[in-house]
């Protein structure tokens, strides 16, 4: 099942150190299978305030994502985008192809 890597980005300073970030990263996803779904752009925001980016990057799965964000290859960048912004990370798993919203009912029990 496609699993999801997630940042919200605020305050990012967009320095010499974010632009080595951006350079590397995506040599730090091949190794997992991940790719950006989301980058770069800004939402058209329908409810509530937003403030700042989102950044989604699909993974084939959990393990994935999770291998990916430990690996020494992230691990080397990583503070160059923590130094430099306000954010918060996440891994998540996503729901299978045929997920319907009362599938969360039976997890209610």
């Amino acid at each position: 099942m496609t699993a999801y890597a997630i940042a919200h980005l605020r305050d990012v300073d967009v320095n010499a150190e974010i632009v080595d970030y951006i350079k590397l990263i995506d040599e730090t996803l091949v190794p997992f299978g991940g790719r950006f779904l989301i980058h770069g752009v800004t939402p058209e925001v329908m409810e509530e305030p937003w403030e700042g980016d989102l950044v989604v990057i699909a993974f084939p799965d959990i393990d994935a994502a999770r291998n990916w964000y430990v690996s020494p290859g992230y691990q080397a960048i990583l503070p160059l985008r923590t130094r430099n912004s306000r954010s918060a990370a996440l891994i998540i798993d996503g729901v299978p192809d045929d997920y319907r919203a009362t599938d969360f009912l039976a997890k209610l029990g």
